[in-house]
């Protein structure tokens, strides 16, 4: 039986292309006061393959995966959130002018490896606010390629997690 983890240490980083169309193998910072991580695990479709010989059950094979357009990363809305994702935006568009991507990586403290994906940040825009309540937000980032297990990058400068 294996070793629960607990979230605790996950961070969440980024970095630019150096290359256009390879991951960065270095560069990646930390980004601040992320407090959760959607799922990058969906189910793949189930396409029907169900032939007339068959008298009970259907029949499938996997299709593709979707994972459901752009991901929602919940945040704790601060002023070090609010400048760390305008340098992400900065970024981001300086990279697409130069026709580079920006990659992302979730990072887990207990283990060797580290999910990345390519992806295409959103601006922030201005969350629900209620009385008596943090003040969270979700940021949006569109998935540009398929999410994959790597060795883990450490990140430089990091400003948290």
């Amino acid at each position: 039986m294996g070793v629960a983890l607990s979230t605790a240490g996950v961070q969440i980083c980024y970095a630019v292309e150096t290359t256009a169309g390879t991951r960065p193998a270095t560069g990646y910072t930390g980004l601040p006061d992320f407090k959760a991580v959607p799922e990058l695990n969906p189910e793949p479709n189930a396409l029907e393959t169900t032939d007339l010989s068959q008298t009970e059950y259907k029949t499938y094979i996997a299709g593709l995966k979707d994972l459901g357009g752009a991901l929602g990363f919940t945040a704790n809305l601060t002023k070090e959130l609010i400048t760390a994702w305008g340098t992400v935006m900065t970024a981001y568009e300086t990279a697409k002018k130069a026709n580079k991507g920006m990659w992302f990586q979730i990072i887990h403290p207990d283990l060797d490896d580290a999910v990345f994906f390519s992806g295409q940040p959103s601006a922030l825009g201005l969350p629900e606010i209620g009385v008596d309540a943090v003040l969270e937000t979700t940021v949006y980032v569109t998935p540009v390629s398929a999410p994959v297990w790597e060795a883990k990058v450490e990140p430089g400068a990091s400003t948290g997690s």
